[in-house]
């Protein structure tokens, strides 16, 4: 394994300190069976709203989108180069409800095979999982729970998640569904398939607000992802900033992440049509609260510090 760490951008591996303030979890484009006529697939919107949120300060962003979704793997170069914003992207898969029957029968068995090869080669085309690899690699595996536990989908995917991990050193990004479910996770991932804590991103925590939860996870040594305000999760946005404190005052500040989440064109906030909050919204409207509330230091570890840990790995052989 090497000695230094690096961040996987498409454009590259880049130093930690490199990254910058960093949106922990958003998504440019992306296309779901779930969110039929809501895809997120226009290139020039993307383009703006990458640029508005560098404008508020912003210096990269984490696109959680996994293989299968629409991911536009072979433009992401070309977007935050034109942005000038790094791009952390992901392969993995989500729930068969989002990737399609057809596609979950296409990579059954060889899920680990295709990460890995997305992690240390390029990524290919969404709807190709035999195709060519493309010039940009992933650096974020992304993997999806069920509600309230893990059901047989959620344990396959995980455990070739894993075996990505032993063989690359990636982090796993874990959309818990409802925000539910993150000790069965852990309990998995580290406990049975022995992935370091630290090397998961356990997300949407805020749209189940349970703090001895959350708590544990962090104590656990897991990242913790907040994403919000949200259009769709709007119920829990208000509990969002209790939250942060709660795991600060317990000690956790250097857990958490937070992210915009922004999954429809309708949520974006610098394109035609948007009705926001956006990208953008996590600097301009969240960060003062998180400052003014936390202090700096917090804000500061949220926005940079940890992000530049949680996304930073060996990238050698295991």
């Amino acid at each position: 394994m090497p000695d230094a760490l690096a961040i996987r951008t498409v454009l590259g591996d880049i130093a930690p300190g490199e990254l910058g303030v960093c949106d922990a979890h958003d998504h440019l484009f992306l296309r779901s069976a779930r969110l039929p006529g809501q895809e997120l697939d226009d290139l020039p919107a993307a383009v703006a709203e990458l640029r508005a949120f560098a404008d508020a300060g912003g210096r990269a962003v984490a696109q959680w989108t996994p293989f299968g979704m629409g991911r536009r793997a072979g433009r992401l170069g070309e977007v935050s180069r034109t942005a000038g914003v790094h791009l952390v992207a992901a392969t993995g898969f989500h729930q068969v409800a989002h990737e399609g029957e057809l596609m979950t029968e296409r990579v059954a068995g060889r899920l680990a095979e295709l990460f890995v090869d997305e992690l240390t080669r390029g990524m290919r085309n969404d709807d190709d999982p035999d195709g060519a690899n493309g010039t940009a690699r992933a650096g974020l595996i992304k993997v999806a729970g069920a509600f309230h536990g893990l059901d047989a989908h959620a344990r396959a995917v995980m455990t070739a998640a894993a075996e990505a991990h032993h063989a690359t050193d990636a982090p796993i990004g874990v959309h818990l569904e409802g925000g539910t479910a993150a000790l069965d996770v852990l309990a998995l991932l580290c406990e049975k398939l022995h992935v370091p804590p630290a090397r998961v991103i356990l997300s949407h925590l805020n749209r189940s607000p349970d703090a001895r939860v959350h708590r544990q996870a962090a104590e656990a040594g897991a990242f913790l992802a907040f994403d919000g305000p949200s259009r769709t999760h709007h119920a829990t946005d208000w509990r969002l900033l209790d939250a942060l404190a709660a795991l600060c005052e317990a000690g956790h500040a250097d857990r958490l992440l937070l992210g915009g989440d922004t999954t429809t064109a309708r949520a974006r906030a610098a394109a035609a049509g948007g009705e926001g909050p956006g990208m953008p919204f996590l600097l301009t409207g969240l960060r003062p609260r998180v400052e003014r509330e936390l202090g700096e230091r917090v804000a500061h570890a949220v926005f940079v510090d940890n992000p530049a840990r949680a996304f930073a790995a060996g990238w050698g052989s295991r």
